[in-house]
């Protein structure tokens, strides 16, 4: 079931969404180009791609797709965050990596990680501001996280597995990995206030309790 797009500010919000999107889809392509290490799910991505010949943006979108028909039984409602993220990170991450070359010193590794990780925590407060919904992986958490697990458990679970099974097809697990997991939250709890756009619906918030059952994210 589709959630309406309703509230104040809808053009802006969904310029917000895009441009969110854009920069996290940015900020992956630049952490794939440091070869440092990526996000957990980004891993997983990277090693389907090295065993299947497809781009790593490509099966971004793949696992995207296959992450929201699991909504399905769940009873997740979808809202246009969702629909919108499967495709545009995706097709972001190729682009960059299309455009930007590999790192070929530390140096530039380590700037091109540090400004990953910084466009993912900035994409990240723009577009979950917007209040247009989850995307598919965040979605998939907080369904779970309703029947059971709390959030926090159900995000270390999934984000576990998921990294172990992007190493073992050979994604890159390395120093980025880590520093995404230290820095992501603080991020995007500096950046989200920032962007967060009231829509006049308190029950779209990010923050409302019904789209975080447990813990905000």
């Amino acid at each position: 079931m589709l959630i309406p797009v309703r509230g104040e500010k809808i053009l802006r919000r969904i310029a917000q969404l895009v441009v969110g999107l854009v920069a996290f889809g940015t900020g992956i392509g630049l952490m794939l180009r440091s070869e440092l290490g990526l996000a957990p799910w980004d891993v997983l991505h990277q090693g389907l791609a090295r065993r299947t010949g497809l781009t790593v943006g490509t099966w971004s979108i793949l696992v995207s797709v296959a992450v929201l028909f699991l909504w399905l039984p769940l009873r997740e409602r979808f809202g246009l965050a969702a629909l919108v993220n499967a495709v545009t990170v995706g097709v972001t991450i190729d682009v960059t990596a299309a455009l930007v070359t590999p790192a070929r010193s530390w140096g530039t590794a380590t700037a091109m990680l540090a400004g990953g990780i910084l466009l993912t925590g900035v994409g990240s407060g723009l577009y979950i501001g917007a209040n247009l919904g989850s995307g598919p992986r965040d979605g998939l958490m907080t369904a779970i996280a309703r029947r059971g697990p709390s959030l926090r458990t159900t995000r270390t679970v999934l984000e576990i597995s998921v990294l172990a099974a992007g190493w073992l097809l050979g994604g890159t697990v390395g120093v980025g990995t880590l520093a995404f997991a230290a820095l992501i939250g603080p991020l995007v709890h500096l950046f989200l206030p920032i962007w967060t756009i009231d829509t006049g619906y308190p029950e779209d918030s990010w923050d409302h309790p019904r789209r975080h059952p447990t813990e905000t994210l």
